[in-house]
């Protein structure tokens, strides 16, 4: 038939799908979790198995579809979701959240690439008071924090919170009172107020 063909498709891989980021961050949050936490049991998000079982998820989409561009039209969000039952969306919500509320109360996005410590770039006083590093998987995973200036470039990457505001910060914060006076600089950020503001 002309049908765009799950032989072609296995051909182009599955980046040729409609790839949205938040399909990215539901694949990689499971397929992070499957390294983690292999008891969980989810199901296999990786590139290879998605290929190898294109016939189940994907060929009931292809009906119809002779050219190539026509699979930016694939609900690609909804058909990932499908897979997953609800017991293990909520699992999964709960152990790889795809944000972390900061103690400044910013919601704030977490990154995550299969197999590799997951990643949160928060300004660095929005993070003042907290001496632990953040953890997921029921504390299994640390995160590792990209702590930014209040121009939002990185200052110091760390998953050790604690031994950062005792030891680093010090430095770190010289260099950055001169740059941003306007700031807050507590010589205590461990006892200090986080602020997503100029001054607390």
């Amino acid at each position: 038939s002309k049908d765009v063909s799950i032989i072609g498709m296995r051909r182009l891989g599955v980046d040729c799908l409609p790839w949205s980021n938040e399909c990215r961050n539901l694949v990689e949050r499971v397929n992070s979790l499957k390294v983690w936490m292999p008891e969980l049991d989810l199901p296999d998000f990786s590139d290879n198995s998605l290929l190898d079982s294109l016939e189940n998820w994907l060929a009931p989409y292809l009906n119809g579809f002779v050219k190539i561009s026509q699979l930016d039209k694939i609900p690609l969000m909804d058909i990932l979701s499908n897979m997953i039952n609800w017991e293990q969306r909520k699992i999964i919500d709960k152990l790889a959240p795809s944000s972390l509320t900061v103690p400044s109360g910013s919601r704030i996005k977490i990154i995550y690439n299969a197999g590799q410590q997951p990643t949160l770039s928060v300004r660095l006083q929005e993070m003042f008071g907290c001496a632990d590093t953040p953890t997921i998987a029921n504390g299994k995973i640390k995160i590792l924090l990209n702590l930014l200036s209040p121009a939002q470039r990185p200052v110091q990457i760390t998953n050790d919170l604690k031994g950062f505001w005792t030891n680093s910060y010090q430095n770190i914060k010289k260099e950055l009172f001169e740059r941003y006076p306007k700031h807050y600089w507590p010589d205590d950020p461990l006892n200090a107020l986080p602020t997503k503001k100029i001054k607390p």
